[in-house]
């Protein structure tokens, strides 16, 4: 996976938007104003590329006890986000869509009634 494929993956969900709100290298994706995705484009430039995803608690551990490459949330909640390192090679494309899938469906579980109903 590169990073326009991860791009144009995130910007193909329903009502996401991609962001900047921190700095001019991590590359945020929302849905209806919440966070669901994030990277760093350095990161992503020098190969060592992962993708911060949220992810359900006992899930999140079952990932982390199979792949290396799913580790506890860079800088984030680390019960509730993984960061899914990209190019470590054990990790399939597949598995990666999964996972962002995952986290988009988890963020839209947790917004109002009013906001998930917006997106049928």
């Amino acid at each position: 996976m590169n990073i326009e494929d991860y791009r144009n993956y995130c910007l193909n969900k329903k009502a996401v938007t991609e962001h900047f709100p921190f700095n001019d290298d991590a590359l945020v994706f929302k849905v209806l104003g919440k966070m669901f995705a994030l990277t760093s484009l350095k990161r992503w430039e020098n190969g060592d590329a992962f993708i911060n995803l949220k992810c359900d608690p006992e899930y999140a551990q079952e990932l982390r006890a199979e792949h290396d490459s799913i580790q506890p949330g860079y800088h984030m909640h680390k019960q509730q986000w993984n960061s899914v390192y990209i190019h470590n090679g054990d990790l399939s494309p597949k598995l990666i869509l999964e996972l962002i899938d995952h986290s988009y469906e988890m963020v839209v579980k947790g917004l109002p009634k009013k906001l998930r109903e917006s997106l049928n």
